[in-house]
């Protein structure tokens, strides 16, 4: 079992952060996903057809997102949140990617409703997962970069297990240990506001929406939540 928490430093800084993490076992990624597919064309369709377009900078969802990053010391502008470079790339190109079942389905979940979205594959974390400032002594390999290593800025927020760090700036980009492939069968999908007054009421609907997209492909769903209130969860 993984133990998900938030340390105490970053829960008094970021006193509105609601983290919800979806654990799916069972998983099976190597066949079509249809209500994905069809979850992925609507947004494009609707992007074509001018009656929707994902948040940008302006919208208070990403503006919140902004903010955080610079409070640690991070240019948003240059290294952007998950949600906002994701939202920028579907508005340029028209099109979402397709990775994999899974991460397609919460790429879609993410730029849906304006929040970050990512996953770890839970065969691949050592230990616990925590959400916690770096001190620049950790290690961090880029996904899709296998012969990279980097060091985080020492006070930027990250996520780590017991190996070394699985996300950069909280949530700017995945490591290429934990990701998610059609090969993985237990994930745990992280969706994350730090407006939680405002906007917990999209993310717990935006992980509805994702579970609702995983279940007839795994065995086992679960929700969990955490935050300064209750800084730890154990999926």
């Amino acid at each position: 079992m993984t133990t998900f928490r938030i340390s105490p430093a970053v829960a008094d800084d970021f006193p509105d952060t609601l983290v919800v993490v979806v654990t799916a076992t069972g998983l099976r990624g190597g066949a079509p996903w249809p209500a994905t597919t069809a979850a992925l064309e609507e947004l494009e369709t609707r992007l074509a057809d001018g009656t929707w377009a994902p948040a940008d900078e302006s919208d208070p969802r990403i503006e919140a997102w902004h903010t955080a990053y610079r409070s640690f010391g991070t240019n948003p502008r240059r290294v952007r949140p998950s949600v906002d470079a994701l939202g920028r790339r579907l508005a340029k190109k028209g099109a979402l990617p397709r990775i994999a079942p899974a991460v397609d389905s919460y790429n879609a979940v993410s730029v849906r409703h304006g929040l970050p979205a990512g996953a770890f594959d839970l065969d691949q974390v050592t230990g616990d997962v925590e959400i916690r400032y770096a001190d620049g002594s950790e290690t961090f390999t880029p996904l899709g970069e296998p012969g990279t290593v980097e060091n985080p800025k020492p006070g930027e927020v990250v996520y780590t297990d017991t190996t070394d760090v699985l996300t950069r700036h909280w949530n700017h980009r995945d490591a290429h240990r934990t990701r998610v492939t059609e090969d993985s069968t237990h994930v745990a999908f992280v969706l994350e506001t730090v407006a939680a007054t405002r906007d917990g009421h999209l993310l717990r609907t935006a992980a509805d929406d994702l579970r609702t997209l995983l279940q007839p492909h795994c065995d086992t769903s679960a929700v969990l939540y955490l935050g300064p209130a209750h800084p730890y969860a154990t999926a």
